[in-house]
């Protein structure tokens, strides 16, 4: 069974909306978009970029492959992980897909995406994809968090963990902070929701 792996830029108050530039996702009125950017260094980069060396395909929603699929193929030098991975498109309307190799997820998603995911083959990772990121932590399809959260609060947006969100229990498996003072965290499923008492 493939991992589904969550690479997310995500603020201190959970905000993962438009982190690359003011007209990538204004959706709601939302005014912070490229919020990420004052925050980019070296040793961020490095981590990016090992992240993205390993064999992975995408699963992406509709909104995130239309942004990726008119930047990514025409700079295949940065982009060439992007351009060969195999891309899986959640949708709910029949589309036509451009930016090969790419298949559609539609009808029944949540069935689509687990057909998928028992496939053999690479990790599947999830980067943007809010609506995505939302059906996926809803029906407990989430392997492992990738974050990179920030040192800013935002206060509004379409957030990591929304309404609806399945209780789930995670462990660290690594974690480093940048200069710039973002702290880089990968987590892993680690059962159901643990409780105690200090009494």
């Amino acid at each position: 069974m493939r991992k589904i792996v969550v690479l997310t830029f995500v603020s201190l108050d959970g905000v993962m909306q438009a982190p690359g530039g003011p007209e990538e996702d204004p959706q709601g009125g939302f005014a912070f978009g490229g919020w990420t950017v004052p925050y980019f260094d070296e040793e961020g980069g490095k981590v990016m970029g090992e992240q993205m060396a390993v064999p992975f395909d995408l699963l992406l929603g509709r909104t995130t492959y239309d942004l990726f699929a008119s930047y990514w193929p025409d700079h295949n030098e940065e982009g060439a992980s992007l351009n060969k991975a195999t891309k899986y498109v959640v949708s709910h309307e029949d589309r036509k897909l451009g930016w090969e190799p790419s298949q559609l997820i539609t009808g029944d998603v949540v069935a689509g995406i687990r057909a998928v995911k028992n496939r053999v083959g690479p990790m599947l990772q999830v980067h943007g994809s809010s609506n995505l990121i939302q059906t996926l932590l809803q029906n407990d399809l989430v392997d492992e968090l990738w974050l990179k959260i920030f040192p800013v609060v935002l206060g509004s947006g379409k957030r990591l963990f929304g309404d609806g969100t399945r209780p789930a229990a995670f462990r660290l498996v690594s974690s480093t902070t940048t200069p710039s003072g973002v702290v880089i965290a990968s987590y892993a499923r680690a059962g159901d929701v643990q409780t105690g008492s200090f009494a």
